[in-house]
């Protein structure tokens, strides 16, 4: 049952990519946001901590292969996969970070265990799955990862999914998870596991980014969005400044899902669709893209 003495109200949202979609699946991936967010949630509204809430929530969107993140990664320019993900606690600063990492299902589950090991924030590319090696975690070959889907694509463009919540205790945390952009080249890294970027949370609140990484990149969206909440902007506005900022600066597109430190929500886009579940014990649970 959950602990109704404690003093905070617990919150979460998340989102599965913003970006055009151009295909029927647009109620699947209303529904895969969904169970993403009732995953945290159930933490969530159990007691549990904001960072294993967003944890679970972007594990259950790795597991989709609807989205573009763990299982469904979209293909490098090789045909092959390698992803990108972080996971960062607002209170502490504390985060870990995957980048450019293959033959792992779920690199949010690899980042929270770089976190949690403490001695480095990111590993990438081999150097990540050698320390995943050494902590026995599991492997998987990368040819399951890749969905028929993605398979038929590059054969014959953006997409991240991310989770920020805030729990009993009133601590705030993020997780944000891609394949990274189409066809793009081997070795990239995009904006996802880079803190201040895609990825960021503090005492003022929490981010995850989804669009054109590298225009994101260069104006440290998720930094930004905070920047607002802290100067006093209220959350649904920082939310738009920020992507507005992003379309003025660099002429690119994308969205952001935050949350303040007192479990407000809020969410933009300058995209035609970004999937998104949030769920108050107020509001309930809100499905839009």
């Amino acid at each position: 049952m959950p602990n109704t003495e404690q003093k905070f109200t617990p919150a979460i949202i998340v989102h599965g990519g913003a970006g055009p979609i151009k295909d029927d699946s647009l109620p699947e991936r209303l529904q895969g946001c969904k169970d993403a967010a009732l995953a945290g949630w159930k933490i969530l509204d159990q007691g549990g901590s904001s960072l294993d809430a967003v944890e679970a929530a972007v594990m259950a969107l790795e597991d989709n292969s609807l989205f573009n993140a763990g299982t469904g990664s979209t293909l490098n320019s090789l045909g092959q996969i390698e992803m990108d993900a972080a996971i960062m606690e607002g209170e502490s600063l504390r985060a870990g970070a995957v980048a450019a990492v293959s033959g792992i299902k779920n690199p949010i589950k690899l980042a929270r265990q770089i976190m949690e090991d403490g001695r480095h924030v990111m590993l990438a590319g081999n150097g990540a799955l050698m320390f995943a090696r050494q902590i026995g975690f599991a492997e998987i070959s990368s040819e399951s990862l890749i969905s028929e889907r993605e398979r038929n694509r590059w054969q014959n463009a953006h997409g991240t999914v991310g989770c920020v919540a805030f729990d009993r205790e009133g601590k705030l945390a993020v997780a944000t998870s891609t394949g990274g952009i189409f066809n793009k080249l081997p070795g990239r890294v995009g904006d996802s596991p880079l803190l201040g970027c895609g990825t960021y949370a503090n005492k003022h609140g929490a981010v995850s980014c989804t669009g054109h990484g590298e225009a994101i990149m260069r104006i440290l969206m998720a930094r930004a969005a905070l920047e607002y909440l802290q100067n006093g902007i209220e959350p649904f506005e920082a939310a738009r400044r920020a992507v507005d900022d992003l379309e003025q600066l660099t002429g690119s597109s994308g969205g952001l899902i935050l949350i303040d430190p007192c479990g407000r929500l809020a969410y933009a886009r300058n995209t035609t669709h970004m999937p998104i579940c949030s769920i108050t014990i107020a509001g309930g649970i809100l499905v839009t893209s």
